[in-house]
């Protein structure tokens, strides 16, 4: 893995525009002469190519684990979830205030939109390399060229796949920099959809149906490619490429009981699915693409998911009190050991009344079963202090959010961080390294076939075809225990509650609700009676309104503790174009993105990709 490491690295450095902070040296280009790990060394081989092809995944892998992982800033924009964190100014709570062209855009602490910005152009830098040296590389049969090409094809494709739903019209490049370039200019985001369409219909023709766990494969490609064509508006095509998948007979819906618990009778499919040692299976027909981090591997992050951490509450803040007005909890009890069940949360994504309550409408769903362990609520916690053992009556009960009289058992009203229920089964990970736990090493889904048919759904639903939707909706609900829908009932919001309800803490939240809003305002579909356009996509988008309708936070501008409100406005539909990235392009233009200081500079962006 060094080794990749040290390949990305002296890729990142081939252009200074498109990554933040490079802090490349003036002999940059100089190879040394010493180094096994050059281009010229390197891409000569298969298994070199195949070396460069796993650095690509490298970006992939890192969106979901460490402190503040990105995949929490995907979350945070969006109705499922918000920024929890009410102990300090700086998190993404008033992204009117704090989202900005200029603003610490790669914190841990506040947000991670620049990590996306910076980690998308060093993977496509990277695939773009492969494909421009692969046809030089003697020695490699035609086959074996075409299916590193398709899968190189496949993360540059991934990559803008991601960035044009999170910046929208962005520069672009499909060639291997050589050298810095400062000249480059803004693509609209439809162009480059199209050409990595076009990438990806060659790539499904090659690449293997099959392969080992973590790798690229037929099934990762067709669902990566139904997500372009919708982005598209080419909801036939969208069908078409999902059916590659969906019938391929490779791939299927886990729906019995399987893996390291199979025989656990208390536990379920939905828990045995998303068990770290299951996620790798031969028996899991249902990952398409995954990424791998096992403890022990030097490939492996030290860190782990840290999900507990991140999306679990701060249960063990010293404000929860017990009914006689003692401290209720602590992380580091021995006797009632919450933290090794359930981790130290910090409450940092925290998940929303509509992702939490609204949308769980079937009280046979085992992704909310409480008996089973799957879904966890506060009161199912157990006041642990020690030090209240001989002095409370409340030590080892249940905890309660209100006294007999109704008065609120947090002491400074801080439910935001302290009080929400939570996925268990999706967020716990056996800590390997820490305890209390935080969230341990695990391979990780980012690719399941249970999203395939909901993308298959949308498609469907876009082209009138209620009875199909609703046919995709409900082989995803009948398997976590639901009554299915009648076609009448199904609609984008149904299919946005069922993603939520399948995906949280799986799916770039963000960049799917912008690729919906892309095919509301193309199709001319309505929301609450309210129909959009893209002549004014930056300030009334299906984005916001789905949003606010749904998140009460945002939609109420409710306040945390700390008097801070929530806000989110339509133009968050896209973030900004980092500052410093338009800065650098000195003999370019890179368009500011509406809404955001910088954009009334913008040229209008090409129509054609300028390489």
């Amino acid at each position: 893995m060094k080794s990749n490491i040290n390949i990305a690295k002296m890729l990142v450095c081939t252009c200074v525009v498109l990554i933040l902070n490079s802090g490349c040296e003036e002999g940059w280009l100089e190879p040394q002469p010493l180094s096994f790990y050059t281009p010229e060394n390197t891409f000569i081989s298969e298994s070199g190519f195949n070396s460069a092809l796993a650095s690509c995944a490298l970006s992939v892998r890192d969106e979901f684990y460490g402190d503040g992982a990105p995949i929490i800033t995907e979350t945070i924009f969006s109705e499922v979830a918000i920024e929890g964190t009410t102990d300090k100014f700086g998190p993404a709570v008033n992204l009117n205030i704090l989202i900005t062209p200029d603003a610490n855009l790669n914190s841990a602490d506040f947000n991670r939109i620049g990590w996306y910005w910076e980690r998308g152009w060093l993977g496509i830098r990277l695939a773009n390399t492969i494909i421009d040296r692969l046809p030089q590389a003697e020695g490699i049969k035609d086959a074996a060229k075409d299916i590193i090409l398709g899968k190189a094809y496949f993360y540059r494709a991934y990559y803008y796949y991601r960035l044009v739903h999170q910046f929208g019209d962005i520069p672009t490049s499909f060639k291997e920099l050589a050298e810095p370039k400062l000249d480059f200019q803004t693509v609209k985001r439809e162009v480059i959809l199209q050409k990595i369409k076009a990438d990806l219909d060659f790539a499904i023709k090659v690449v293997p149906l099959a392969g080992p766990k973590g790798d690229v494969n037929r099934g990762a490609v067709g669902h990566l490619l139904t997500k372009v064509n919708l982005a598209l508006g080419l909801f036939d095509d969208a069908i078409a490429s999902a059916d590659q998948v969906i019938n391929s007979g490779t791939y299927k819906l886990m729906t019995t009981r399987f893996g390291v618990d199979a025989a656990n009778p208390n536990k379920n499919v939905i828990w045995d699915l998303h068990r770290p040692a299951n996620k790798f299976l031969p028996s899991n027909t249902e990952v398409l693409f995954s990424v791998i981090d096992r403890f022990g591997l030097t490939s492996a992050t030290t860190t782990g998911t840290t999900s507990m951490r991140q999306a679990v509450p701060f249960y063990t803040s010293p404000v929860i009190l017990t009914p006689d007005g003692k401290q209720g909890t602590n992380p580091n009890q021995v006797e009632i050991d919450l933290s090794t069940k359930y981790g130290r949360g910090i409450g940092r994504c925290r998940g929303t009344g509509y992702s939490t309550r609204d949308i769980w409408d079937d009280p046979n769903d085992l992704r909310h079963d409480t008996k089973s362990g799957n879904w966890m609520t506060m009161e199912l916690l157990q006041y642990n202090n020690p030090s209240i053992k001989t002095t409370s009556p409340f030590y080892g009960k249940n905890l309660q959010l209100f006294d007999a009289t109704g008065k609120m058992l947090v002491s400074n009203g801080d439910t935001i961080r302290t009080w929400y229920d939570w996925p268990h089964y999706k967020l716990y990970i056996e800590d390997q390294i820490r305890i209390p736990y935080q969230g341990g090493n695990t391979d990780w889904y980012i690719f399941r076939l249970a999203e395939t048919y909901l993308l298959r759904a949308e498609a469907h639903f876009f082209k009138g075809n209620l009875a199909a939707a609703a046919a995709d909706v409900n082989a995803v609900r009948t398997r976590a225990g639901c009554s299915p829908y009648d076609p009448s009932k199904v609609d984008i919001g149904t299919i946005l509650d069922e993603r939520a309800r399948e995906l949280y803490y799986e799916e770039p939240r963000k960049t799917e609700l912008t690729r919906i809003a892309y095919q509301m305002a193309k199709a001319g579909k309505s929301y609450n009676g309210k129909t959009y356009s893209l002549n004014n996509f930056a300030t009334a988008n299906f984005f916001y309104d789905r949003i606010v309708d749904k998140n009460i936070f945002y939609g109420r501008n409710i306040k945390n503790v700390r008097g801070d409100a929530y806000t989110i406005s339509p133009y968050h539909v896209h973030w900004p174009i980092p500052r410093a990235a338009i800065l650098a392009n000195s003999f370019g233009q890179i368009n500011q993105n509406i809404g955001y200081a910088g954009s009334e500079s913008n040229k209008p962006p090409l129509d054609q990709i300028p390489e």
